[in-house]
């Protein structure tokens, strides 16, 4: 089976794209590539872009873009999501730095992006606002979470990595402990997006620089238990919220579901397995995710 190996961007709509873009350039601190056809394409370091951003009447998030390993045959992969039934697009030039690209739409309704990148961007830091290293992760609000889950496994290739309960799985395509997280809530809406920051140093600069420009820290920091990775949220100008993390669980053996150790995992080894719904699953270190974080 051919699998997605790389999450790639994320395609916003946006009420209000001025205030938006400052946020990610000025204090995000990606690097703006260009405006084009009503869009705004912002990326990070080795992808073509990371964030693309729409004006639209309301804050969602639209599409997610995935890569395929370098000189895989894209065409074999449109035919292997058509057999399951799924209407695929093809698509010349469809964004900056993308020759050629599938699109469907995923179980919930989110459009999917995928292509093959012949080689790494290169972007230059912006120089100013946090500046992550990458996209990590994307989560969703989902009406369905089994039915999602196996989609996403099925169709992208993507492995379990862990489960909370059964209402919250999280799901990997590369080493990453996830690349989607799928929870169970009875609809079907952006959760948040997260951001890959350096260390627990960077985290708490960009915790500062948050401050001085007026955005709240809504939980963290604080260590997850499933996937371990430092956290802090807080949410954008258009009301969505971001996640920026660290020290993330990095798989070791794929057939085994083998995490590579770690001196805080209380597990030895580490391995994928279904956590009990309860407090030190979503935080290590003690407060529970606020009411706040489950607002839509």
């Amino acid at each position: 089976m051919i699998g997605v190996k790389k999450i790639s961007h994320v395609i916003y709509e946006t009420p209000d794209l001025v205030r938006q873009t400052e946020y990610y350039t000025d204090v995000l601190g990606l690097t703006r590539i260009e405006k084009g056809d009503g869009a705004v394409y912002l990326g990070s370091k080795v992808d073509p872009h990371s964030v693309v951003l729409k004006k639209g009447a309301q804050a969602q998030c639209t599409t997610i873009g995935f890569q395929l390993a370098h000189g895989e045959d894209l065409d074999a992969f449109a035919k292997q999501v058509a057999a399951h039934g799924i209407k695929v697009n093809t698509a010349s030039d469809p964004e900056p730095g993308i020759a050629k690209a599938i699109s469907f739409d995923d179980f919930k309704g989110t459009g999917i992006t995928v292509f093959v990148q012949d080689k790494p961007s290169d972007h230059a830091f912006s120089g100013k606002g946090i500046q992550p290293h990458k996209l990590g992760h994307i989560a969703f609000h989902v009406a369905d979470v089994k039915a999602c889950t196996d989609w996403y496994c099925k169709v992208l290739g993507m492995r379990v990595s862990d489960w909370m309960a059964d209402f919250f799985s999280f799901l990997r395509c590369d080493r990453d402990h996830h690349t989607i997280n799928l929870v169970g809530t009875g609809q079907n809406a952006h959760f948040h997006t997260a951001f890959e920051l350096r260390d627990w140093s960077h985290m708490q600069t960009a915790a500062d620089l948050l401050s001085r420009n007026g955005y709240k820290i809504i939980w963290g920091p604080g260590r997850h238990g499933i996937g371990h990775n430092l956290f802090t949220y807080h949410r954008g100008p258009n009301g969505l919220i971001n996640e920026l993390f660290c020290e993330i669980d990095l798989i070791a053996d794929e057939s085994l579901g083998l995490f590579e150790p770690r001196p805080w995992h209380r597990d030895n080894p580490q391995m994928s397995k279904v956590w009990p719904k309860g407090p030190e699953s979503a935080n290590l270190w003690g407060p529970p995710p606020p009411d706040e974080m489950m607002k839509l």
